[in-house]
């Protein structure tokens, strides 16, 4: 069951119209790093947790948290439509070099959505499901939370230096700090499950038979050497299961491919080449 309060978690007012603004503020309400996307996959990931109840509980305690960012942004997006010049701005933006620099209104804000805000992206590409990931293994499933608010993080400050809206700016450092706090979060979850299993996802598969000889070796698949310098190339592999090799010049283990001709009613090319 959700409740709904009135006030939102922070304050979403800026001091002024700007619809080319609120047009870049669609990517991280409705794209793929967006609190959309966030707020669905903790939801779900949440609701299907077999693990530990204080995992659920954390879960959801964000994924609700995160309804509550997307009503700001969209509360935000709506204001910044507020009574917008878009004509004046449309006129400056047929100037090629301004056009290009300010990109324009997004037409749906005042065609389908009525000044309100759209479950899209700033290019205007909607929301897609296939963003979020709730695959069932918690460790697997916090590494992509880490990441996930690691590039909405990015990308929220990059926002932020675009504007010079002080009510715009104060809503940001509201996300940037929440964003920070849930990059700490997932990081410390992370080390949680690794205090009590492999660090290598699944940790149940039996490694036995995975082709353990080249468990732990880095291949040079490019010109120069430079990669042999990085921590992943030598000493102690991650899960503390063998060492780092590095291997300069890798060579191919397989058979070069031979596939059989189609039979006639698929209808393909013949091979000319075969014997008679």
């Amino acid at each position: 069951m959700f409740f709904h309060v009135k006030e939102l978690q922070y304050h979403a007012k800026p001091d002024r119209p700007d619809p080319v603004y609120a047009k870049k503020l669609q990517e991280v309400l409705g794209g793929q790093f967006g609190e959309i996307t966030v707020m669905m996959q903790y939801l779900f990931q949440g609701w299907n947790c077999r693990g530990n109840q204080k995992y659920r509980d954390m879960l959801l305690d964000i994924g609700t948290e995160e309804i509550a960012h997307v009503e700001m942004l969209a509360t935000m997006i709506a204001q910044l439509l507020d009574n917008a010049p878009v004509e004046d701005q449309e006129e400056a933006a047929k100037d090629p070099v301004v056009g290009a620099v300010m990109g324009g209104m997004n037409p749906q804000h005042s065609i389908v959505s009525g000044l309100g805000a759209t479950p899209t992206d700033s290019a205007g590409y909607p929301f897609n499901s296939r963003y979020t990931v709730a695959s069932g293994n918690l460790l697997a499933d916090f590494r992509a939370n880490l990441n996930a608010e690691s590039q909405g993080r990015l990308q929220v400050v990059r926002l932020y230096e675009m504007t010079d809206d002080r009510g715009v700016r104060d809503m940001l450092s509201w996300l940037i700090a929440r964003d920070t706090m849930h990059q700490n979060q997932w990081m410390a979850a992370i080390e949680e499950l690794e205090q009590n299993e492999k660090p290598i996802v699944p940790s149940t598969f039996n490694q036995q038979y995975e082709k353990q000889e080249v468990s732990h070796s880095f291949m040079n698949y490019s010109f120069g050497d430079e990669s042999s310098e990085g921590r992943w190339a030598k000493g102690k592999s991650m899960d503390g299961d063998g060492e780092f090799e590095y291997i300069r010049d890798p060579k191919a283990f397989g058979q070069i491919p031979v596939l059989k001709p189609a039979p006639g009613y698929i209808h393909g090319t013949p091979n000319n080449n075969e014997n008679p």
